[in-house]
C-alpha cells in the first residue's frame, strides 16, 4: 500500500480541534505526523487544493438488506453507495430476512461484510426474537458475536415491560439500545404526517404522538435502569423537547436526526410521490424548525440517513400500499450542507462533528479522527460545487430518493478507507 500525501486541503478534524490549510500524511493505513524524504518521493500525492479533508462520516443507521433482501441492496452496493457519499463507516440494521436476532445470522452478515464491504460495517442486532416483540433475543450472546448496538428498528417494541428488561440486558452487557419509537395502536393505516396536508389530500394522517409517547416511555425506562436509550430518526418538534428536559436532568438517553427531516416537510407530498414517503413521516414546517434548532443546541446529538432502499417496482404503486422509505447516503452531506450551513448557519466544523467524532464516540465505533496512529478514515469533498444527482446513476442498487434529478452544493472527491481509496469521485476503486 503506498503512502499517501493529501496537500493544501482545509483539514477539518473536530477530534482534536483542527481546522486549518494543510497537508494530511499517510503510511501503512494510518496517520501520521510526516512521511520521510524517501517516502514523500514514493507516495501517492492527491492535490486537494479547495477541498475540505475531514475523517471519513460515519452513519449508525443504514439498511443494506442482507441477507434475504438483495433485490433492494446488498453489502457490497450498500458499501459502494456509503464510499459514494464519503462515509467510512456506517452500522447495519437488523431487520433483514431472516431479522438479525441470532449469532448465526450475525456471522453471516460478517463473514458477507468481509468478502465484499469496501468501508467499515458494524452489524447491530435484534431487540426481540425475529423482531416480533414477544420474547428477548439472546442479547449477552449477540454481543460476544460481535454486535454493537441491538434495536428492533424498522418496528418498535410495544410492551413496556419487555422494553425494560432490555434496558436491564443492554446495560448489563454495555451495548447501547436504539429504538424506532411509534406506538402502533396510533399509527394503524397511517400513510403520512396528521395534519392539513393528510387532510387536504385524503391520506391517513400518523400523528406526532406516536412518536412522542414513545420518546417518553424510553426516557422513564432510561430513568429506570440507567440503560444508554438512543432516539432513531426523530421528526416531532414534541419529542425534540421531551428530549431537550431529559437532558437537562442527566438522563442517559440520545437521539438522531435525518437529512430528509431537517430538510423536507409534508407539504412536498402534494403530488403523491412515493419517493416522499418513509417512516416516520414527513412533518410539518414547525416541526422541522424544531429539529434543527435541537440539533443546534445539542439535543439532538447526531446526523444519521436511515437509507433504506427499496426497488421501483416496490415504490411504483398506490401511496397506501408503497413501503416507507430512501436512500440517502450519496445525498446526506450536501443536503446536511445545505440546512445546517447555509440555512441554519452552523460552523462547518460543528456540522462534522455531526457525522464523525460525535456517532462513532455514541457506539463506541474506532472512527471519527484524524489523530495520528488513527486509522486513515478520509473524506475528502468539495463543499461549493454545485451538481445533479442522478439516483440510477448512483451506486446503491434501488434509486428510491426525493433528490434525483435536484442540483446539490457539496460533492465528494475522494473517499479513503484504511489508507486505501476506495472512491475516486467517479468509481469505487
Amino acid at each position: 500500500m503506498p503512502s499517501l500525501w493529501i496537500k493544501n486541503a482545509r483539514v477539518i478534524d473536530p477530534a482534536s480541534k483542527r481546522d486549518a490549510v494543510g497537508d494530511l500524511f499517510v503510511k501503512n493505513g494510518k496517520i501520521v505526523d510526516s512521511l520521510s524524504a524517501t517516502d514523500r518521493k514514493r507516495a501517492k500525492v492527491i492535490d486537494a487544493t479547495g477541498l475540505v479533508a475531514c475523517p471519513g462520516l460515519v452513519d449508525v443507521h443504514v439498511h443494506f438488506r442482507e441477507p434475504g433482501q438483495t433485490h433492494k441492496e446488498t453489502i457490497k452496493t450498500g458499501t459502494h453507495a456509503a464510499a459514494a457519499g464519503g462515509f467510512t463507516t456506517v452500522v447495519c440494521m437488523p431487520n433483514t430476512s431472516p431479522p438479525a436476532s441470532s449469532t448465526g445470522t450475525i456471522q453471516y452478515i460478517k463473514d458477507v461484510i468481509k468478502r465484499d464491504a469496501v468501508v467499515n460495517v458494524y452489524p447491530t442486532g435484534c431487540i426481540t426474537v425475529d423482531m416480533k416483540g414477544e420474547a428477548l433475543a439472546p442479547i449477552g450472546s449477540l454481543k460476544k458475536a460481535g454486535v454493537v448496538a441491538i434495536t428492533d428498528d424498522g418496528d418498535c417494541v410495544q410492551s413496556n415491560e419487555l422494553m425494560r428488561r432490555a434496558c436491564e440486558y443492554a446495560k448489563m452487557f454495555d451495548l447501547p439500545l436504539m429504538d424506532h419509537c411509534q406506538d402502533h395502536s396510533m399509527t394503524v393505516g397511517a400513510v403520512m404526517n396528521e395534519g392539513e396536508v393528510s387532510a387536504r389530500l385524503g391520506l391517513q394522517g400518523w400523528p406526532n404522538a406516536a412518536e412522542d409517547l414513545i420518546v417518553a416511555r424510553n426516557i422513564i425506562l432510561s430513568t429506570y435502569t440507567g440503560a444508554h436509550i438512543h432516539m432513531q430518526h426523530i421528526s416531532s418538534k414534541n419529542a425534540v423537547e421531551l428530549i431537550r428536559r431529559a437532558k437537562a436532568r442527566k438522563i442517559k438517553v440520545s437521539a438522531e436526526a435525518m437529512p430528509h427531516h431537517m430538510a423536507l416537510t409534508d407539504e412536498s407530498l402534494a403530488t403523491y410521490d412515493t419517493h416522499f414517503k418513509m417512516n416516520p413521516p414527513l412533518r410539518t414546517e414547525e416541526d422541522r424548525q424544531a429539529l434543527i434548532e435541537g440539533v443546534k443546541d445539542g439535543t439532538i446529538d447526531i446526523v444519521a440517513t436511515d437509507h433504506a432502499p427499496h426497488t421501483n417496482y416496490e415504490k411504483d404503486m398506490e401511496f397506501d400500499y408503497a413501503p416507507n422509505g430512501i436512500i440517502g447516503l450519496e445525498t446526506a452531506l450536501p443536503v446536511t450542507l445545505g440546512v445546517l450551513v447555509r440555512e441554519a448557519k452552523m460552523k462547518l466544523p460543528r456540522v462534522i462533528d455531526l457525522m464523525t467524532r460525535l456517532p462513532a464516540k455514541l457506539f463506541n465505533l474506532p472512527a471519527g479522527t484524524l489523530a495520528t496512529d488513527a486509522a486513515a478514515d478520509i473524506c475528502l469533498f468539495d463543499p461549493k460545487e454545485k451538481w445533479t444527482y442522478d439516483a440510477r446513476a448512483g451506486f446503491s442498487k434501488s434509486a428510491n430518493s426525493p433528490w434525483d434529478g435536484e442540483t446539490l452544493t457539496g460533492r465528494i472527491k475522494t473517499t479513503i478507507v484504511n489508507g486505501r481509496v476506495v472512491f475516486n469521485g467517479k468509481r469505487i476503486v
